[in-house]
């Protein structure tokens, strides 16, 4: 599967213009952006504890 290009990201916005409205687009981008945002804030938090982890680990294996 290839790289999306600039022709289809404006197909993909103009067919949800058709479905959605424009009323309805500005909530659903920022709707996106919040889940995106959470998912990030998310994942770099459990790569922490992860990391965390594995040096409690290592110090435990070294004593």
């Amino acid at each position: 599967m290839g790289r999306l290009g600039p022709m289809e990201l404006v197909l993909i916005l103009a067919i949800a213009l058709v479905i959605f409205g424009p009323a309805k687009l500005p909530e659903i981008g920022k709707s996106l952006g919040d889940a995106f945002g959470n998912f990030k804030k998310q994942a770099n938090k459990v790569t922490e504890e992860m990391k965390i982890d594995t040096s409690d680990n290592d110090e435990e294996k070294k004593s």
